[in-house]
């Protein structure tokens, strides 16, 4: 059975027990790592997963707090042995700049470094990301200070569906893309540019008519359980805070 492991829940300042927002989603054929910050390797390890079984990297956006590991990933994964080529995935412009990030380290010049494929993402609603026997994942841009994905996982022997955010202010795609999902993972870093409420999470939640919410992309030094209080004002179904280390099945099983 697939699952989502939530290996960091903070908004771009990370505390001790927070690190900045990345998940892991673990099925038959492939494990894909959905963003990739600080140093991945380390909090694989810690949910015991070995690093070298990351098939494909998702990168929903270029920032700082979403792909500052990217460099450390791959020339860990080396440094272990890889040989299996590694997908990555992001879109036009993401591509582009981790491209240009791996050149100020050369490393093209790395000695039997493994095969890595660039995919671009469509910036359409609902663009196909990839496909296996029990995965399907599609992804629809979100509303942010530079060009963003959010990603709808839909886990086929269940026939049900997660959609995380990623970082947007309230969006009519992101609600789009989760319609009637069991759950949806949305960003709360508060309101702002380019982000959102637990309030403004909660009614998109309403909108989108999902059955359950879980905040990440949080400030982890607020009040958090008046944050989940907020996102209950504008939402009726159950509310939760991702942490790291959360592990979410299908079916899901909310705790209040």
């Amino acid at each position: 059975m697939p699952k989502l492991v939530i290996l960091g829940s903070a908004h771009a300042v990370p505390d001790q027990r927070h690190e900045n927002t990345h998940m892991i989603l673990c099925g038959s054929e492939r494990i894909i790592l959905v963003d990739c910050p600080g140093n991945p390797v380390v909090r694989l390890r810690q949910v015991g997963i070995d690093p070298l079984q990351v098939t494909d990297l998702i990168l929903t956006h270029f920032h700082p707090d979403h792909v500052s590991g990217v460099s450390l990933f791959l020339l860990a994964v080396w440094l272990l042995g890889r040989q299996e080529p590694l997908n990555i995935y992001g879109l036009d412009e993401t591509i582009d700049r981790v491209k240009q990030m791996m050149e100020l380290f050369n490393w093209r010049e790395w000695p039997g470094f493994y095969p890595v494929h660039f995919n671009t993402m469509e910036t359409r609603e609902f663009a196909p990301v990839l496909h296996s026997s029990d995965i399907t994942i599609t992804a629809s841009a979100t509303r942010h200070m530079i060009p963003s994905v959010a990603l709808r996982f839909e886990f086929q022997e269940s026939h049900q569906a997660i959609v995380y955010s990623s970082d947007t202010g309230p969006s009519a795609e992101v609600a789009r893309l989760a319609s009637d999902v069991e759950i949806l993972i949305h960003e709360a870093a508060g309101p702002g540019p380019g982000h959102s409420s637990a309030a403004q999470a909660g009614e998109i939640a309403r909108q989108a008519h999902v059955k359950n919410l879980i905040l990440i992309h949080y400030d982890p030094n607020v009040d958090l359980v008046a944050l989940a209080a907020n996102a209950s004002a504008s939402f009726s179904g159950p509310v939760r805070l991702a942490e790291d280390f959360m592990i979410i099945e299908l079916p899901y099983q909310p705790t209040m």
